[in-house]
């Protein structure tokens, strides 16, 4: 059973979340994985994907976002959080845990959809060895799947953001959408546009009188881990473009983007989610496994690769 947790973030908010831990033998210590999920998705839906690495040779890491889940605290009506908030204080605060409570341990990430954005949001992140994103890209609606756009648009980037602003959050738990979300967190989805630096914390400065997010992204260029980028074809959210995009940021990585359509792995679909599934042990897990393990791909992987090299 994992074992409950409290970590504090960057900036002292208690987040809530789960420790599997491995014995401690002799030999070389086992690598740890944190998981960082989708916007407004709980950390408990990635529980069966932790077990499946830590039976592999992990210690893992999952924990909600601040105001998510296990991180909630009360009302979210004029409860502040971002996009933003969730990278640079608590991804951030959950590596430091990381490299606190399990030293001399190499550190590698899980990241689905905006969980791979927020990685390049935190200052520690140079420290991870490896990253694993699935479906991760942050959400500018003109990299929507093309027959999908139109009501994906209506619903994210008008309906959402009126009622984050007429209710102070958004209800979306009750709309039966994902977890109730903060407005800061869900206005950073709906005016997203083509570089998210020119989208979030907008008019706010550094200590140094820089504005924040130009500052933002030039730390995703201190990351080296190399990068696997799981899309699928039939993901309305995660579209070759939207991974592109976000990939492009990571300029120090040596980057490896994969398409799978479900047929490739016959399967019927795949999405935005259905690869946290345990039913895709056996078909899509391997892939997670191969890449945080080796940095490699299995033997023989289907789907369609293109490489971006570090430096690009």
């Amino acid at each position: 059973m994992p074992e409950a947790l409290s970590i504090p973030a960057a900036d002292g908010y208690p987040l809530g979340g789960f420790l599997w831990r491995r014995p401690q033998t002799a030999g070389a210590p086992a690598p740890v994985a944190i998981i960082n999920p989708a916007t407004s998705v709980r950390c408990r839906y990635y529980a069966r994907f932790a077990e499946y690495l830590h039976d592999h040779g992990w210690d893992v890491l999952t924990y909600d976002y601040r105001g998510i889940g296990e991180s909630r605290r009360g009302s979210l009506r004029r409860f502040q959080a971002d996009w933003i908030d969730w990278g640079e204080h608590d991804f951030e605060g959950v590596l430091r845990y990381a490299m606190q409570r399990f030293p001399g341990q190499d550190i590698d990430v899980v990241g689905h959809s905006v969980g791979g954005f927020v990685i390049g949001l935190a200052p520690s992140a140079h420290r991870v060895r490896r990253i694993f994103t699935m479906g991760a890209q942050y959400a500018y609606w003109r990299d929507y799947q093309a027959e999908k756009r139109r009501g994906m648009f209506l619903k994210w980037h008008i309906l959402m953001p009126f009622l984050a602003r007429l209710l102070g959050h958004v209800p979306a738990k009750r709309l039966g959408w994902m977890e109730d979300t903060p407005k800061g967190v869900a206005l950073d989805w709906a005016r997203m546009t083509p570089r998210f630096e020119d989208s979030v914390r907008r008019g706010r400065f550094t200590q140094t009188g820089q504005p924040q997010a130009p500052q933002l992204a030039l730390n995703f260029r201190t990351i080296r881990a190399p990068i696997l980028a799981l899309g699928a074809e039939d993901d309305p959210y995660g579209t070759e473009a939207a991974l592109d995009r976000l990939l492009r940021y990571y300029t120090a990585s040596r980057r490896s983007h994969l398409r799978l359509a479900p047929q490739d792995v016959g399967l019927d679909a795949i999405g935005h989610f259905a690869f946290f599934h345990e039913r895709f042990r056996d078909i899509l897990w391997p892939y997670a496994l191969e890449w945080l393990r080796h940095a490699a791909l299995p033997e023989k992987p289907a789907g369609r690769l293109k490489i971006m090299p570090a430096g690009d």
